[in-house]
């Protein structure tokens, strides 16, 4: 093991947990979980009270005025942080990606948003390319028993490349089966505004997810973006198909006691 290596496994960074607008507002839960995942891992985790929403909505209208206003709030909050981990691909997309862009217009500005982006991760990602998680611990592996299947979400596969990292800690958890869908990396239709703008093609786009979740066989479906699992979550409820929905996060963390995500949060 080199010295680098070392010091990523053995220090206590300072993390601030960016939660993200839909997990403070629809399930909290996501929120603790990942703080719990966070500290077994050996961080100090922190939760700024003024965070917001990471601005994606805005930016994807178009009103790139407010998506600026937001970034530069959260860069003030988070920059002080070693690391910020988010327990969303979108979310950390949006400051790991598309916020030093948002600011190119002024340098001091993008330049403290490269800097802030340069530490923003995933928190599957987070906690196996940086913190060396290999498997969650034993204790957590209380809960849930049965067939998993998983949805990649589209920014967190494309823009972060997270695919392999969330299978590999939950194949560490006993009494767990996983099969691939076959289109797990397909959009599962909520898209932010989208879903909003063309209703039908979004419903289309969610049957075909969970026709091929159900051809697996799985109890469960599971996903690191709460709007993913919002989305199916509620396009399974609707259908009368009894598949429950998780976050990554909450299964990770062994809180699958408590009602599966629904539509309505």
């Amino acid at each position: 093991m080199n010295a680098e290596h070392h010091k990523k496994i053995t220090d206590a960074p300072q993390v601030g947990l960016f939660a993200s607008c839909l997990v403070d507002a629809l399930r909290p839960t996501i929120g603790f979980a990942a703080a719990k995942l966070l500290e077994d891992a050996g961080c100090i985790v922190s939760v700024p009270e003024r965070q917001v929403c990471c601005g994606q909505p805005a930016y994807n209208a178009g009103d790139r005025k407010a998506a600026a206003a937001i970034a530069r709030q959260t860069i003030v909050l988070f920059e002080k942080f070693d690391y910020v981990v988010a327990p969303s691909g979108s979310c950390a997309a949006m400051l790991r990606v598309h916020f030093p862009g948002l600011l190119s217009d002024d340098p001091a500005w993008a330049l403290r948003a490269a800097v802030l982006g340069e530490k923003c991760w995933e928190l599957t990602s987070f906690l196996t390319d940086v913190r060396g998680v290999a498997a969650v611990k034993s204790g957590f592996h209380s809960g849930f028993r049965g067939k998993i299947t998983y949805h990649d979400s589209c920014a967190g596969l494309r823009e972060l490349g997270v695919r392999k990292q969330p299978r590999k800690l939950l194949a560490s958890i006993d009494g767990l089966t996983m099969k691939d869908h076959s289109i797990a990396d397909v959009c599962c239709g909520f898209g932010g505004t989208f879903c909003v703008k063309y209703g039908k093609i979004s419903t289309a786009m969610t049957d075909a997810k969970i026709e091929a979740v159900l051809a697996t066989g799985a109890d469960m479906v599971v996903a690191g973006d709460l709007g993913c699992l919002l989305a199916i979550a509620g396009r399974l409820s609707r259908r009368g198909d009894r598949v429950e929905a998780r976050h990554v996060a909450e299964l990770l963390a062994g809180m699958t006691n408590g009602p599966p995500i629904s539509g309505d949060g």
